[in-house]
């Protein structure tokens, strides 16, 4: 599950969805598309962007949810906590925390 999350935040692209997803949550494929090209001059298809979110979903890092003929996409932070929590232990001293 992890490598599916690296793999979807390699991309910048994705990472710029993500942003506007944290921004507002509950968009449409109309919204993120429209978002991303006037906020970030990103000149990409409604087909590309969908892929796009196809993959996030994949990794867990989106939900959707439709409601009539609309499709929302929510950002979905678990994955992202469940990486955290891997390596950041809390009952183990860091570096910064250890005496030499």
């Amino acid at each position: 599950m992890a490598d599916d999350v690296f793999k979807a935040l390699a991309d910048p692209t994705r990472r710029t969805i993500l942003d506007e997803l944290t921004e507002k949550s509950g968009q449409t494929l109309f919204e993120i598309c429209s978002r991303l090209t006037m906020k970030h001059r990103l000149g990409l298809s409604r087909q590309a962007i969908s892929q796009h979110l196809a993959v996030l979903e994949a990794a867990g890092l989106v939900e959707t949810r439709r409601e009539g003929r609309y499709k929302f996409h929510d950002l979905n932070t678990a994955p992202l906590r469940r990486i955290t929590e891997r390596w950041l232990k809390t009952d183990v001293p860091g570096p910064e925390e250890s005496t030499p």
